[in-house]
Formats: structure tokens, sequence, C-alpha cells
């Protein structure tokens, strides 16, 4: 079934800042807020909203320890299994701990992770001792993640301005 236009216009809104609330949005719309919290209820419901959650910028914290932790966006090549394909290799992937992110790709390689790890050592451990032992992976190319500049559609650190003067003619 199709959704209406307003209630796509909800889970827009509640997807760019998870804060505003249904009486904010029903405003936004020229909805009733009754209509609004009816709708979002629903996609709860329904799955289509899994949770609410807060963009943390991490290179900004911290911590006692000094590490931020380590990211690293890992291709694996994949045989698919007959009757299934690439299913239960993702089911054995995406229920790592460590793996933040699974998704099947087009290209060389058949499955993005995105892997979070305390150390390289850490992410390096988790490709050779586990990763690497499932069943039908025939390879891997891990890319560690140096800076983060933008990630899901937020600008994490704006660019310093110059504290030089200008130099005007």
């Amino acid at each position: 079934m199709k959704e209406p236009k307003d209630m796509r216009e909800i889970l827009e809104i509640l997807e760019n800042d998870a804060t505003v609330t249904a009486d904010e949005i029903a405003k936004m719309l020229n909805m009733t807020p009754k209509a609004v919290k009816s709708a979002i209820k629903k996609y709860e419901k329904d799955g289509v909203i899994l949770k609410y959650k807060t963009v943390i910028n991490k290179e900004l914290l911290h911590t006692e320890d000094g590490a931020e932790g380590v990211r690293a966006l890992i291709e694996v090549k994949v045989a698919p299994e007959r009757n299934v394909g690439f299913e239960h290799v993702a089911e054995r992937l995406y229920h790592f701990p460590e793996v933040k992110s699974c998704y099947l790709m087009s290209g060389t390689y058949d499955i993005l992770v995105i892997v979070e790890g305390k150390s390289l050592r850490n992410v390096a451990g988790f490709v050779s001792e586990k990763l690497s032992t499932v069943d039908h992976i025939r390879g891997t190319a891990t890319h560690f993640i140096l800076k983060k500049y933008k990630e899901d559609g937020d600008i994490l650190r704006q660019p310093e301005r110059s504290k030089r003067p200008a130099i005007t003619l």
C-alpha cells in the first residue's frame, strides 16, 4: 500500500532529527498531533522505525586512555550457498558484535561489513580469527578509516578558518 505524502514526510522529519515532537511535526505538516502520533506508533509497530539514535562525533570525545577506537570497511568475497545465496553468510557476519553494518554489494566483492574495534590489532584479530574462518568466505580486503568528514548525512567538523589576516592590495 502506498503511503500518503504526509506520512513519508513524517519519516523524513524524524530521520533528520528524532527529537522533533509529534506536536511540532503536526504544525509543520498541517496535521493533527493525534494523526502524527498514530502514524509514528504504526511505523514503530510495523518495524519501519527501528529505533531512535544520537549521532556522536567520537573524534571530539577525549577518553582517559586516549583511544578513540578503530573503524574499518571490510569487503568480503563469498562463494554463495546453493538455495540460500549470500543470506546465510550475511547472517553469520551481522551477528558478530564487532560488525556495525552489513551490506550485499555489486562489484568485485559481495558483502561489505563495517567493523569497530578498540585498536588496529583488535580489528585485525577479528578478521583473522573470526571473519576468515566463516564457511564460504573466499577473501577479504580491509580498509581502515583514518578520518571521518561526514557520516549519515551529518558533517562532523566544520573546516577551520585560517587565522592569518587576508592580504589585500
